[in-house]
């Protein structure tokens, strides 16, 4: 793994001088060939029609052979493919997707509301993020808490965030990360602004309408007809998502700022890129993940070679694991709790290794 610089190597210990990075954005900007910023409609709707066409040739198959041998797999692959068709709904909320906003909403609900995603709260949300990535006060997804609040984090509260972090999805959308309070699904929440309200409603109407579709489903067909046809599968793609998102930006090494030490190119530098082997394809290469942070709005096919291009401007403080994912979530897991109460430029702790 490539190591992001640690503060103790500097020759010169001045936190004033410790917060220039050796390049800008401009810098990093002016390394990647121009086409790499321009999305092709054609290329987008062919990724989004391919996973919706997977999606349906695995029910189909999983219809026909209506075999308990077979569900545990189908439920893999549709799980897989409910998160590939996921990234496509966050190219389209990043904008990434084509030119046309329109068509970015558009393809953004078909894409999310099937996966119970509500397409704008994400986007919004998603966007604070993308905006604050690394800094402790304002960051929006798996930021630390400080060691203080961690003592104070109750039972329940601690088992979702720290012991079944893979589960914690649907929890976000409701009552987002600990420490901050809204839902996702309505516009009187602090995440949104008054000019938010009209998207906001789009897309819970949107999402109420696909659990009213599937409450008819399991009416008509029973829970079991649920189970095997939809629920496995979106149990698989909660798992997915909460495990990529949780190994973007959490790792015992990667530094987190308050205050005026931060800035947004050292913030979308707090993040690594991960090797899934075989699933980096299928998901689209959302595990390329530095260059995105720094350039949000590049479509998700460009960011291999984007991330090439930036590779000799970045040096050191490019960050790519290639151990096994599976390795790199267990040392995360146990080794990522809390950070400092005071301070910057600061890295997870573990009450284990206290």
């Amino acid at each position: 793994m490539q190591v992001y610089p640690n503060p103790s190597n500097f020759p010169v210990i001045d936190s004033s001088v410790r917060q220039n990075l050796p390049f800008t954005l401009k810098d990093v900007r002016s390394a990647i060939p121009a086409h790499c910023f321009e999305p092709s409609t054609a290329r987008s709707l062919s990724y989004f029609c391919f996973d919706i066409g997977i999606i349906a040739g695995l029910i189909a198959i999983a219809a026909y052979l209506d075999s308990w041998l077979f569900f545990p797999i189908f439920w893999f692959a549709q799980g897989t493919m409910f998160w590939a068709l996921f990234v496509v709904g966050h190219d389209c909320g990043h904008g990434s997707f084509s030119k046309h906003k329109w068509l970015n909403a558009l393809i953004g609900h078909m894409s999310h509301s099937p996966i119970l995603v509500p397409f704008h709260g994400w986007r919004i949300s998603h966007r604070t993020h993308h905006a604050n990535t690394a800094n402790i006060d304002t960051d929006e997804s798996w930021y630390p808490v400080t060691e203080a609040h961690y003592a104070e984090m109750g039972f329940l509260e601690k088992l979702m965030r720290f012991y079944l972090p893979l589960l914690a999805y649907p929890l976000y959308l409701f009552r987002r990360s600990p420490g901050k309070q809204g839902s996702h699904f309505m516009p009187s929440s602090s995440l949104f602004k008054p000019s938010e309200r009209n998207d906001i409603i789009v897309s819970t109407v949107c999402w109420l309408a696909m659990v009213g579709f599937l409450a008819t489903l399991t009416y008509q067909c029973g829970f079991l007809f649920l189970l095997k046809y939809y629920l496995g599968g979106y149990a698989v793609f909660v798992i997915w998502l909460d495990l990529v998102t949780f190994l973007h930006h959490t790792e015992d090494d990667i530094p987190w700022y308050r205050g005026e030490d931060w800035s947004f190119l050292k913030g979308a530098l707090s993040t690594i890129d991960r090797d899934y082997g075989i699933f980096n394809l299928i998901h689209h290469h959302i595990g390329t993940h530095v260059a995105h942070h720094i350039f949000l709005n590049m479509p998700h096919y460009h960011l291999k070679e984007a991330t090439e291009a930036i590779r000799p401007v970045l040096g050191g403080y490019y960050r790519k694991s290639n151990e096994p994912i599976w390795k790199s979530f267990f040392k995360s897991y146990f080794a990522c709790h809390f950070v400092a109460d005071s301070g910057s430029e600061i890295y997870y702790q573990s009450p284990h290794l206290h």
